[in-house]
Parts: C-alpha cells; structure tokens; sequence
C-alpha cells in the first residue's frame, strides 16, 4: 500500500564554483595558461587586461529598480534575476592585488621551449641519402616509422611486410626487408634499428671495426654469453672465455661504455623536447629566512569586460525594456557572473598555494635550509591541512604535479611527503631517511662483495633502525638499486 512520510535530510554538495576551485588547484603553472585561454574563448565577459576602471553600482541599483517596475509586465524576470548590484560592485576582480607574493619575473610570460630536430627527423634525414627503389623506399620509411624513441624496432618483421601490405597496397617479402633494415641499422647513431639490446650492443661493438682482443672478446660475450653477461655470472664467462680476471674486467667495461638506449642519446629526441619542467613555487633563503614566491608566469591579468558593463548602461539608460532586451540582459548578467567566479577562483587558488606551500616550507625548514635528506621530518597530508585548516583532499590536490625551485634544485611536492618509522630510541623518523641511510650504505660497500638484503637489514639495526627484510627490499626496489648478485662488480 502506498503512503507518505515527511522526512528531512542532512546533505553536502559542492557549488559549480568550488568545482571549478578544486580542478583549478590540480592545474600546474605549466598548464594554466591553456587553462585560461580556454576560459577566454568561451565566455565573452572575461577578457585580459588590468581592472583600471570600476563599475559604479549607484548606477546598477537604478537598472535594478527600473527592472522591478516591469515584473508584473514579465513575470520570467524576478527580482533576483535583475538584481545587477549583485553581478558587478566596487570590489576588484585582479587576483594580483599582492604583487609581493610573485617574483620579479612575472612580466615575462613565456614558456621556455628546447628547440631542435626530433630524433625521427634526423634518421628521416639520413634515409633520404640512400639509393634505394621505389619499393625499397616505401619499406624504408614504414621501418623508420616503426622505430620507438629508444631507438629500437619491436615490430616484428612479418608484421612490417603485413603493415605495408595494408596501408601501401604493396606486396613485399621478409627478405626484403630484413635487407632494407640492415642499411638502416648503419644510421647513427650507432644501435639504431636494433631488435634487441642484445643486437643493439652487438652492432656498436661491430660499428667500431676495432681488431683489438678486448672488442673481440666483448662481440664474443654479446654474441655467445649474454645471458651470463646479464646475470653477471663472471665465473662462467672466465671459464668460457678461458681469460683471466683482469681481462674480463676489461672486456666488461668496454660493453659497459656502449649506450643500450641510441634514441635517447640525439639532443634533438622527441622525449627531450617534452621535459622542461616550470617550477610553481620559487624558494629563496634569506640569511637563514625561507621566502616562498609564487610562480606568476603565463597568468595574464584578468578582468570584466568594459563592453558588457557597458551594455549594462546602455540597458539603465533606455526607456523602454523589452522582454528581448531583458533576455540579453540575462545573458550578460550569467557571463559576468561566470567572468567573477573564474577570476575569484583563479585569486582563490593562488592563495591556497600559498599558504599550502608556506606550511610545508615551516615544517620542513630544517631539510631545505641544508638540503640533507637525513633532516627530512615524516610528514602526511594530514599534518599540512591541520597547520592550514584546510582538507585533505585540497592539500592533496596542491601536492600533486606542482615542483619547487630550490637551491638544491628543483622537487616535486609531494616528495617532501612521507611516512613515519620509529627508532630504537623512539623517535619518529622519515622513511626518505631511512632510504638515505640504506643509499649510502650500498654506495660504500664492497662491490667485489656486495650485501644481501639481509645484510643491509643488520646494519640499519645497528644504526638503531628497526625494520624488516622485506621492508628494506621494497626501499631497495623504490631506489631502482637491484639485488646484490646484479650489484657485484670485478
């Protein structure tokens, strides 16, 4: 049977303008410009430029009591429809009001691009000196677009042959392109077009055309032991080599000095052009007083278009007042409001950094006045928003994808975050310097010999570190430092 009830409801829901705060503070200096391009082209009430100019709202409290005179005459125009004072008033909307807060390199916009050939470009270069046919050609170019920015062709060869097939309408054997990508695996620089590491060392130490025993030796191990070159089995390798210790310490370093990654090695690669990092923040340490700056690039002023206001003029001034015209005063009020939102929003966001940074920067003075990660303190989110009364879901927004220039270099924030591990003495201290501690250990120890991870668990004991194997293997692997067996040097 149906019957109704007479309930209440407690909810929480977020406003289209802290939406629009909280994907604004994700956004990183690097990107807020396109942000606020975009911002530009879709509402016609923003625009660049210094709030120079005010609004009077005497003016705006007139459109607003002539509107409330046509209310009967319209009844989809309400007073809080036309209430113009609330849309525009003597408030400034430029979130630059504080220009301490930024560096004195705010007036320069630009984003620093490296300019230069990519990596393809210069083996396209290269292509078209070969004298090669027009099948030949078109193989050519398939292979070269198949090769990856490390320099390396993982295509297999049947599927080159099937790819050309379908894409060119050209039928082509296997022999004829393993012929092709020979001539292109002579392209520098040297290792291009390899299928395999295995195959990329090997056509380097061919390359070098060198008759001395130690490369003879080297293409001998690459060619024949590379799995005991890999695994680092040296006793193997002497007895299969029938070579003393000292020589396969030489043969060792020449392969070693042989670059596994060609691509990357043109100043030119694609890759390199993409990692030009814009700090957000700018640390400066004034005889011992940390300052933290704002990154203002690439943030143009913004403001209320003066032509819309103006329109609001032109509306108060007019005698009469259409239902048309009050329809476009409606639009105009919505665009304003939309301008206002994304201005406060943008002022909002520079604040929250701010002081986000600001606390981070006062709990961790110790390790950026040194730049010793050893003085790192165990910090969480939960720290940074208890110090700022903000959430956590907004220091984390903060913390993520944004970096700071310091005199140690340049982090990333959420670096400087990290859990807490207790001492024998039963102080709290940072993971990132238990992980120092267990870095310097293996850089100091004996490479001939290297210690197990159960080794380097006792010695972090003795240092008064309480932490298990496992953890101290799972530290290892996050410091990209392999087990000992693939550590062991001659």
């Amino acid at each position: 049977m149906l019957h109704q009830t007479l309930s209440q409801k407690m909810l929480q829901k977020l406003s289209p303008q802290q939406i629009q705060l909280m994907k604004l503070l994700q956004v990183p200096t690097a990107s807020l410009e396109q942000r606020i391009k975009e911002e530009l082209e879709i509402n016609p009430a923003l625009e660049e430029g210094s709030n120079e100019s005010e609004f009077e709202s005497e003016g705006l409290s007139e459109a607003q009591e002539t509107d409330n005179e046509h209310d009967s005459d319209d009844t989809s125009s309400s007073d809080e429809d036309l209430g113009l004072d609330d849309y525009l008033d003597k408030e400034s909307y430029d979130y630059r009001e504080d220009g301490d807060e930024y560096s004195s390199e705010d007036d320069n916009k630009t984003i620093p691009i490296a300019v230069g050939k990519s990596f393809h470009d210069l083996l396209y270069e290269q292509l078209s000196l070969l004298n090669l046919d027009e099948d030949e050609y078109i193989i050519a170019d398939q292979i070269v677009g198949s090769i990856d920015d490390d320099g390396y062709i993982r295509r297999e060869i049947d599927a080159i042959v099937d790819d050309i097939a379908f894409s060119r309408g050209i039928m082509v054997t296997e022999e004829q392109v393993e012929k092709v990508l020979k001539d292109i695996q002579y392209f520098d620089p040297a290792g291009i077009g390899a299928r395999d590491l295995q195959e990329c060392l090997l056509i380097q130490l061919k390359r070098k055309n060198d008759p001395k025993a130690i490369t003879k030796y080297a293409i001998l191990v690459i060619e024949n032991h590379f799995e005991s070159f890999t695994k680092k089995h040296y006793d193997k390798l002497l007895k299969q080599l029938n070579i003393d210790e000292s020589t396969l310490k030489e043969v060792i370093d020449e392969i070693l000095k042989l670059n596994p990654k060609p691509g990357g090695s043109s100043a030119g690669t694609s890759i390199g052009l993409q990692q030009v990092i814009i700090p957000d923040f700018t640390l400066i340490n004034n005889n011992g007083k940390l300052e933290v700056l704002l990154n203002g690039k690439n943030a143009p002023d913004l403001r209320v278009s003066e032509s819309f206001k103006d329109m609001i003029k032109d509306y108060n001034k007019s005698k009469v007042k259409d239902k048309k015209q009050k329809e476009a005063l409606l639009f105009i009020k919505q665009k304003i409001d939309s301008a206002k939102w994304f201005i406060d929003a943008i002022k909002q966001r520079q604040h929250t950094l701010l002081i986000t940074m600001n606390a981070i920067v006062s709990y961790q003075k110790d390790y950026l006045l040194t730049g010793d990660e050893i003085q790192m303190r165990p910090m969480i989110l939960k720290d940074i928003a208890e110090i700022t009364e903000l959430d956590i879901s907004t220091i984390s927004r903060v913390a993520n994808s944004k970096y700071i220039q310091t005199e140690f270099g340049t982090f990333l924030l959420k670096n400087f975050f990290s859990e807490s591990l207790q001492t024998d003495s039963g102080e709290e201290v940072s993971t990132r310097e238990v992980k120092k501690i267990l870095e310097d250990l293996i850089d100091i120890e004996d490479k001939g010999k290297p210690m197990s991870d159960e080794q380097l668990t006792e010695a972090l004991t003795e240092k008064g570190y309480n932490i298990a194997r496992r953890t101290v293997a799972k530290y290892r692997e996050q410091l990209n430092i392999p087990v000992a067996r693939l550590r062991k040097e001659l």
